[in-house]
């Protein structure tokens, strides 16, 4: 009998809901034996009573199998996702006249991390909050372009960064800094510098929200932030397809290891709606829906792929700006905001 063995036999048990198997997802933490007894741990965050139930018949039918194995024992422990370790991250503290900082962050690039966090800023604000949205995605920028602002910003008499406005948020990028052809060349400890001189050196004033727009993956500026910025959550943005789903748990492990809670998750890019109304999963159907269930927080909402998503960020009038009674992606973005509101 072999650790390798005994993995080998467990990938015959699938995850509920989903085609892979447990060890693939991480879920197997122990394995030991002792003579013909076998011991198995296994970690699992999850509300769902029937996941862990059905994870321990399944385990239990296929280790019985294992041949000179008389005894199993299948041990799981249960974790709440969205639990609250502490009221606040170690070591963090809050940004002064701003009540709740979000952090809208994906495991990978290209999900709609920009469009998510832009929109969902403009929502939050036609609600009648008071509203900022930092840009702390240094190396590729985009929210100077998807709300059409251009111009530079100045200090005030205490050398404070005065943030643009532009459709009644307050907004922070390195894009208002650089020429559109300049790129950002710098390594992380100056990157880790510029990100909290976008948050602790810019007058933001008297808010309720500003939202934290994070570059992809889990890397130096994720880490500044989780660890020196107190976060109300975060929300974590994916595409239903499985290769965007293995990096979006990355983001959720990392977040849930520094006691930030997970507002819930948002599906971009569900289907293409064809003008005779058919529906076109382009990217699998229901991932994050599936994801949202498996990690026990709420689905906050599914984003189609709509022409004025697209064209709303490209002119620097994001969708959210339109009637959410007569656009369902401004439907779909306003959801979103009462939810984490």
């Amino acid at each position: 009998m072999t650790q390798d063995l005994i993995r080998d036999v467990l990938r015959q048990v699938r995850y509920p809901g989903y085609s892979r198997d447990i060890v693939s997802f991480g879920l197997v933490k122990e394995i030991s034996w002792e003579g013909t007894s076998l011991h198995v741990r296994l970690e699992i965050q999850t509300r769902d009573p029937a996941i862990p139930e059905k994870i321990f018949h399944d385990c239990h039918e296929v280790l019985k199998e294992v041949p000179n194995v008389e005894n199993v024992r299948v041990e799981i422990d249960v974790k709440d996702p969205v639990a609250q370790a502490a009221p606040t991250q170690s070591g963090a503290s809050s940004i002064p006249g701003v009540k709740s900082i979000i952090a809208v962050a994906s495991g990978k690039g290209g999900v709609g991390k920009s469009t998510v966090s832009s929109n969902l800023a403009v929502a939050l604000a036609r609600q009648g909050h008071r509203v900022g949205l930092c840009d702390c995605d240094l190396y590729g920028p985009s929210i100077a372009m998807m709300f059409g602002a251009t111009e530079k910003p100045m200090a005030d008499e205490h050398d404070n960064i005065i943030p643009i406005e532009a459709h009644g948020l307050k907004l922070m990028s390195m894009g208002f800094l650089l020429d559109d052809s300049s790129p950002v060349i710098v390594r992380g400890p100056l990157a880790t510098r510029y990100t909290q001189q976008f948050l602790r050196q810019v007058a933001w004033g008297e808010l309720d929200y500003l939202i934290l727009d994070l570059p992809p993956g889990t890397g130096d500026i994720q880490l500044t932030i989780v660890q020196t910025v107190a976060l109300k959550g975060a929300v974590i943005v994916t595409t239903p397809q499985e290769v965007a789903l293995i990096d979006a748990r990355k983001a959720v492990s990392m977040f849930s290891k520094v006691n930030v809670p997970i507002l819930g998750l948002i599906e971009n890019m569900s289907w293409f709606e064809c003008d005779q109304g058919k529906r076109y999963h382009l990217f699998g159907k229901d991932g994050g829906v599936k994801e949202a269930t498996r990690l026990g927080v709420p689905l906050l909402a599914q984003i189609p792929i709509l022409p004025p998503i697209r064209e709303g960020g490209d002119t620097g009038k994001p969708v959210a700006l339109e009637d959410p009674n007569r656009n369902s992606a401004a439907a779909a973005f306003f959801a979103a905001a009462k939810a984490v509101s």
